[in-house]
């Protein structure tokens, strides 16, 4: 049973097949089987071109030498720096590549070793390659003779082009490697090239420090005279100023900041002093006898006289209660008691008083000292802009002086640099003589090849199978028409035009052993054949299919003409004939007759006028001798403009009920879908449809566009099958299937 026609999205298909394909494993072994010849001439035409490489190719050697760049040789001279260890720029790496390689340095390695005397530098002694580049390059180039500078710019060229600096990992060592054909010249170049680069980097190194030398030399020089002029003009200016100067900054200075203290304590002993007397002036009106006033005021004779008082009041307190407060002993202990409290409160006047004339004394002094900072600072004013001037004259002094000191400490440094240069590379490793070759490496070649061989190949099978919009396999119809590929019938059309037309018009006298298979009745002449068996699958799941509904009326459709519908529905008609079952097979194709031209040639009627009088059409059937086969042909002198109407006619309809009493099987050989409406309007005539499409042939854009457009064709189709598959490719793709799957199939009758 077929999958229900709503589950099929067109549209949404192609568009996945469009957006990216997702590969399974059995499409990707499905692409391997079908394109393995292409894979397969991929991978041997790389392996050819990798052949020829090695062989053609010279063998090259690679020397290789090594360079450290290292800081701590740079602090030999310059011990009390106090640095162990310096860091160097990775820029600072990678620059010094750049300049191993440079036009200036491999020039002068050049000049040095005579390399343009050299034939593998000179082209005295070129290849067949070389030979055939110069005369291409020599049509584009003028007719005079090159220059030395030429030259030895062409060699500079090879030199750079064979030479490979790097830097080792994330190391400070540089990797120099020459390539050569001779293993010695190698090793030199190799070794001439470090070399080069240690000497110019000492030269470098000698000249810059050179020219620093002079520089701060000469700028020392200038330095020193405005030094000079500067502090001369800073002792002119304070002698006509009259500024004279302390070790701790100017007189005026010294003293208006002592002032300023004397002023700041002046103030202090002001403000301690009015606290006591607004302390004094406070507990003056209260009870001079209380304990916390005589604490306060902290007084010998204050605390002497309140002890007195308070021994006086210890013995009144007894005496009026013994005697009673109006005897005399206890009036003459009261008045003592009284006269105590007036000697106290004369002694807090006494302190009082005192203390408001150190209040006096202090204020006084503190006025003074004011009107004395104010003098000063009158007169620092008057010489303000004076002192901001010599400011200014003597920072700069302090400036020319500094840059001078500095200057003069970097002139010796450069003289001593200068004297003594020390580069901050070295070799660490002298090339050698390489012992074997570095390319062309044979192996990695030859693996190289095979994997770049398989790569294309895969990519070149994939890119065919993916870009391509055929179909070839079963799941490719099912993934497309959501229904069951009821088979892949392989192509039985003759090979060559005259088998062709000797099939389609045999001779009278021959044998039908003598004769060439008729591709209409294949089935007959090849019943054991893989294209009968295919058919006879479509038989089996009609007969499936009639297990659960009716289904007599079979239409045979396809998208596009020429796909092989009129071929399959013959042979099944005759398939089924040959199995002893009523089969009727019509030719529904009113445009082209093609199944009518092939086995009924002669017809004068047929279809046309069955559909007059369906119970007449027993007059209209012809018979096959061979098989049983009623054919119904279809006869019209000219194309009909209706046609459509006439296949969805309530004539057919009652011609087809009327042919379903005598008839188990009834083929109807359709229109094309796409060209013509003829089989969407028979379509609710049909019990179950068979699509047949072209294998390799028909698109995918041709299969969507026909089918989306015919929903009743979608419901209605039992299965589809691949038609005119190629019997060569068919083996190798279902290899898989064992060398014994194809003995069942015998081709002769």
């Amino acid at each position: 049973m077929y999958q229900p026609r709503e589950q099929f999205h067109p549209g949404q298909k192609f568009g996945i097949e469009l957006g990216g394909t997702v590969l399974s494993f059995e499409r990707v072994v499905d692409v391997l089987r079908r394109q393995w010849p292409l894979i397969a001439a991929v991978v041997g035409g790389v392996m050819v071109l990798v052949f020829l490489y090695l062989l053609t190719a010279k063998p090259m050697f690679t020397a290789n030498a090594r360079i450290l760049m290292d800081t701590r040789q740079t602090q030999v001279l310059d011990k009390d720096s106090g640095i162990n260890s310096a860091l160097i720029d990775t820029g600072y790496v990678d620059s010094q590549v750049e300049i191993i390689g440079s036009d200036d340095l491999i020039l002068s390695v050049v000049r040095k070793l005579r390399l343009t005397e050299d034939p593998e530098f000179n082209g005295s002694q070129p290849g067949l390659v070389a030979i055939i580049l110069g005369k291409v390059t020599a049509l584009f180039r003028s007719g005079a003779p090159a220059s030395r500078e030429q030259l030895e710019h062409a060699v500079v060229e090879t030199v750079q082009k064979n030479l490979k600096v790097e830097r080792v990992l994330t190391t400070y060592v540089l990797s120099l490697s020459y390539k050569s054909a001779s293993p010695d010249k190698a090793a030199r170049i190799d070794n001439a090239i470090a070399d080069a680069y240690i000497v110019g980097a000492l030269e470098a190194k000698y000249q810059s420090t050179k020219r620093a030398s002079e520089w701060l030399q000469q700028r020392s020089a200038e330095l020193r005279e405005q030094a000079t002029a500067s502090d001369r003009a800073v002792q002119t200016f304070k002698a006509e100023n009259n500024i004279v100067g302390t070790s701790r900054g100017l007189m005026t200075e010294q003293q208006l900041s002592d002032l300023n203290t004397q002023l700041v304590q002046a103030r202090t002993a002001t403000a301690e002093a009015k606290a006591r007397l607004d302390r004094i002036e406070a507990i003056s009106d209260k009870d001079l006898a209380q304990p916390t006033v005589t604490d306060a005021l902290n007084n010998s004779v204050i605390t002497r006289l309140r002890a007195q008082y308070l021994d006086l009041a210890g013995q009144y307190a007894d005496w009026s209660t013994r005697y009673g407060k109006t005897h005399q002993a206890s009036v003459n202990l009261a008045n003592r008691m009284e006269e105590l409290r007036k000697a106290i409160a004369d002694e807090v006047h006494r302190i009082a008083d005192a203390y408001r004339s150190d209040y006096e004394i202090a204020r006084s002094r503190e006025a003074t000292l004011e009107q004395n900072v104010k003098g000063l600072v009158a007169q620092a004013g008057n010489t303000g802009q004076a002192q901001v001037k010599l400011r200014d004259l003597e920072s700069a002094a302090d400036t020319y002086r500094n840059l001078y000191n500095n200057f003069l400490e970097k002139l010796q440094n450069a003289t001593q640099n200068q004297s003594f240069p020390i580069s901050e590379a070295r070799i660490i490793a002298t090339a050698a003589k390489p012992d074997m070759k570095s390319s062309p490496k044979t192996v990695l070649a030859l693996f190289g090849g095979l994997v770049g061989g398989l790569c294309l190949g895969f990519g070149a099978a994939f890119a065919r199978e993916l870009l391509s919009d055929v179909l070839r396999a079963p799941g490719e119809v099912e993934d497309e028409l959501g229904v069951k590929c009821l088979g892949v019938l392989p192509d039985i059309r003759p090979a060559s035009p005259v088998q062709k037309a000797r099939a389609l018009l045999p001779s009278e006298g021959q044998s039908p052993r003598d004769k060439e298979p008729v591709i209409s009745s294949y089935v007959v002449d090849h019943p054991f054949s893989r294209f009968a068996e295919t058919l006879r699958n479509i038989k089996v799941s009609i007969d499936v299919a009639r297990l659960t509904r009716e289904v007599k009326v079979i239409g045979i459709i396809s998208s596009l003409p020429k796909e092989g519908k009129t071929t399959v529905a013959a042979n099944f008609g005759h398939l089924t004939a040959l199995t002893g079952h009523r089969t009727l097979l019509i030719d529904g194709d009113l445009h082209t007759r093609s199944l009518t031209r092939e086995l009924a040639p002669n017809a004068k009627t047929g279809l046309i006028e069955a559909l007059k009088d369906p119970r007449s059409f027993g007059y209209h059937i012809q018979r096959s001798s061979e098989t049983g086969l009623d054919f119904l042909p279809s006869f019209v002198v000219s194309r009909m403009v209706n046609s459509a109407d006439i296949m969805a006619s309530r004539a057919m309809a009652d011609l087809l009920s009327v042919v379903r009493e005598h008839y188990e099987y009834i083929v109807i050989d359709l229109a094309p879908v796409m060209p013509v409406a003829d089989a969407k309007a028979v379509s609710h005539l049909i019990d179950a449809m068979v699509y047949v499409i072209e294998w390799g042939k028909t698109t995918r854009s041709a299969l969507q566009e026909s089918v989306s457009g015919a929903e009743v064709i979608q419901k209605k189709l039992l299965g589809a099958v691949l038609n005119r598959a190629n019997p060569k490719m068919l083996k190798r793709i279902e290899a898989y299937k064992g060398s014994h799957y194809n003995s069942y199939y015998v081709e002769g009758a």
